[in-house]
Order: C-alpha cells, then structure tokens, then sequence
C-alpha cells in the first residue's frame, strides 16, 4: 500500500469516527438556554443591540436566548465572566471595543485575556456624534476647530467613559486637528447631556441614539458624525472626515464571542446564523431602530477587524495619557 493510500484511509477513518460526532454536537446546539453576556447596562446601546440579537436567534432556534447585563469597571466584570465561562456554546458576550481592545492598553492588569475569546461574528455599529449646545460661539466644526485654536485648553469635551470610543473620538479629533481640548469622562448620557446643556462642558461625543434625538428638538447641534459615512439616521449631518480630517473614522462596535474552546462547528453555526438575521429586512428595520448600522461578515474577518483595531487604539490611549489601575 503506497504513502498516499494509507493517508486516504487514515483521513477515511477519522472523518468516519469525528464527523458524525462533530454533526450531531453542531445539530444538537442549541439544546438549552443560551446567555448572553452584555458588560454594560440595561438600556444602553449595547444592551438594546444585544435584545434585538437574542430574541432573532430565538426565533430561528425555538430555544431561548437569554441577555444578562454584567456592567463595571469598563466592561471587564460581564468579560471576565464569560471568559470564565465553560467553552460549550451556552455562555456569549456581546463584546465591543473596550473589552477586546481598549482595556489591554488602559488597564496596567486585566483579569482576562483580550486574546482568549473565539470570535464568532461582527453584529453591528452605532455612530457617534459631537454634540454641543446652542450657546457656543461656533455652529460648525470649522469654527469649532478655529475657536479652540485662538483659545487652547478652554474647550472641553464629555465622554461616556475613560478609554471608551466617546473619548477615543476626542483623541483622535485633537490628534488630527491639533487643537488642545480637554476630556472630561462621565458615565453616560443622563449625566452627560445635562451637563452639555447646562454648559458645564463645550461638547459631548454621544451615541447617535441618545443624541439625535436632541438635535431634532433644537436643544442640540451636531458638528459631525465619528463615522466614516453618513448615517442613514442623519444623512445632512456630514462626517468628521469629509470636513477636513480625512482618515477619521471611530466608532463602537458589537460582536459576539465564546469562550476559548467552543466547539469550532457551534462557532460556524452561530457566524452563519447572526449573517442571516443582518440580511433579513425585518431585523435590519428593529437595529436602525436603535441607531445600528448592520455589519457581518466571517468569523476570520472579525479577526481581522480586531487586529487593525489594536494598533491605532493603542496610540490613542498613549496619547490621551491615562492609565488606570
């Protein structure tokens, strides 16, 4: 029996013995409840998103998907649990920015590992805006640009957060227009709005969620969108890019991932199944609802988008200067 032969039928035997198995395993999940994880609050924008996630994969899966809200500490409690969690397909998280790449660099020590998730799919994105109040000497961004220019370290600016993509979006805007604005964190819109309103703060990079809602009523005005395009939310409020700052292009994103050692024909199946919810219409409708923008893709490409995240993320935070304990 030749070298190739014996190969054949060694690949034979095991794809007879393995196949079935990995089959039957990919059929029977999901056989019980699925959680999944959200490292943020009820009603935020990732809770939404996730809400909306769940109860598409419910449907397609006659099996409950059930979303549990870990908040704290910049999404590391709800991170850390899950990749705690066993490896068997029943525990996910909606993971974003701050746990699979912003905490590495603002954080001196993580309880988890960034790396020690098995992607499964990119779900979507929300675009944020900067905002600020009527009463500012600047309608535009280029007026805004010029008026931090002539008075340096007089405009600041609020975030939902330390090291959240809020308060990357100012780095990456002082970095570009080289002005001298200072950051000023807070917890969420409920604590930020009022404070930009009341003119405690200049500006405030919202999500399109919260904040549209206050431009429409002429309480706020939006200088740019933190995008690369146009919202379809808010297709007259023009980019940050296309006014002067080419290449200026941050926002949050959601995808879900496992624990590390989920069964790679679970992982396939979820990957194929979050795909077919983004392409149906019905499901597109209810994440426009909470100002999400539909992405997809493979399993290796949300990789990909993870790997070109890290360096630019990492020079952001080195730049803003903050380290947390």
């Amino acid at each position: 029996m030749t070298r190739l032969s014996r190969r054949s039928l060694l690949a034979a035997g095991s794809a007879a013995l393995l196949g079935p198995a990995t089959l039957a395993r990919a059929a029977a999940w999901p056989s019980q409840p699925v959680r999944i994880i959200v490292p943020f609050s009820a009603g935020a924008a990732t809770d939404l998103i996730t809400r909306q996630l769940a109860a598409g994969l419910a449907q397609e899966y006659g099996q409950a998907f059930v979303v549990e809200d870990k908040p704290g500490a910049a999404a590391m409690i709800g991170s850390e649990y899950v990749a705690r969690a066993p490896g068997d397909g029943y525990t996910l998280l909606m993971s974003g920015p701050a746990s699979m790449v912003t905490n590495r660099f603002l954080y001196k020590k993580l309880a988890y590992n960034p790396d020690d998730f098995e992607k499964v799919g990119l779900v979507a994105i929300t675009p944020n805006l900067l905002l600020t109040n009527v009463q500012q000497p600047f309608t535009t961004l280029t007026e805004m640009v010029a008026y931090a220019k002539a008075h340096p370290g007089q405009l600041t600016y609020a975030s939902f957060g330390t090291g959240t993509t809020s308060h990357m979006s100012g780095e990456m805007l002082r970095k570009l227009a080289g002005i001298d604005i200072v950051h000023v964190p807070y917890k969420g819109a409920g604590e930020a709005i009022p404070a930009l309103l009341s003119g405690q703060v200049s500006m405030y990079f919202d999500t399109i969620m919260t904040g549209l809602p206050m431009v429409k009523a002429g309480k706020l005005r939006a200088l740019g969108v933190t995008n690369d395009r146009r919202s379809v939310m808010a297709p007259n409020i023009p980019t940050i890019a296309e006014q002067g700052y080419p290449g200026y292009n941050i926002v949050p994103w959601y995808g879900i991932a496992a624990p590390k050692g989920t069964p790679a024909d679970v992982v396939k199946k979820l990957n194929a199944s979050i795909n077919r919810l983004l392409k149906d219409a019905g499901f597109r409708e209810k994440l426009a609802a909470t100002g999400a923008e539909p992405l997809g893709g493979s399993i290796a490409e949300f990789d990909t988008f993870i790997r070109q995240e890290i360096p630019r993320t990492a020079e952001l935070v080195k730049q803003s200067g903050v380290t947390m304990q």
